[in-house]
């Protein structure tokens, strides 16, 4: 397959491929400073699920078959929380000794965000149209892995909602009204 590639898939490609196996490194420099078990289980299964997803990539890009994308199963989540309630003030840590599951949530959730862009702008680069698709669904499975960490993190109260006032939510929804169909000929 790699000789039906252009060049510009190549590089995207190749900054994919780095890009996963960074976050698969970066995921077990974490593993040591995770103590709530509900995080481990996540991050253990989001390390398994990308690992698996970038040699699903490999064997693809290498011609060793055909795959097709793998998509993302999620551990249920439950609804979010809006509103703040007293939310602790952040800073840097000192050393690495003080990682704690929040900071090595918020390391996840930061992976996952920028992962899922950097897939998704690369997946409009590609002709190829089974490597155009397994980015893209990858860059849903960020969607997904980051969405289950964050709301880890929001009911944990570590990733807080700011609501506005009704009235103020109310104004800037009702500011749009419905668009007429264009008439085409």
């Amino acid at each position: 397959m790699a000789a039906e590639l252009g060049a510009h898939e190549i590089m995207q490609l190749h900054e994919v491929l780095t890009d996963t196996i960074d976050g698969i490194n970066q995921f077990q420099l974490y593993r040591p400073h995770v103590q709530d078990p509900q995080l481990r289980s996540i991050l253990d299964n989001q390390i398994s699920f990308m690992t698996q997803e970038y040699n699903n990539m490999v064997q693809t890009v290498q011609q060793q078959r055909k795959s097709e994308a793998i998509p993302y199963r999620r551990i249920k989540n439950t609804a979010p929380e809006y509103g703040l309630k007293n939310p602790a003030p952040n800073a840097p840590n000192l050393s690495a000794d003080e990682m704690d599951d929040r900071d090595v949530a918020s390391g996840m959730l930061g992976c996952h965000k920028s992962s899922a862009i950097l897939k998704m702008t690369a997946s409009l680069e590609f002709a190829d149209p089974t490597l155009r698709r397994m980015l893209q669904q990858s860059a849903i499975n960020c969607s997904e892995q980051s969405f289950e960490v964050w709301n880890y993190m929001n009911q944990k109260g570590m990733y807080q909602v700011p609501t506005m006032k009704q009235m103020t939510t109310s104004t800037m929804i009702n500011s749009f009204g419905m668009a007429q169909m264009p008439q085409l000929s």
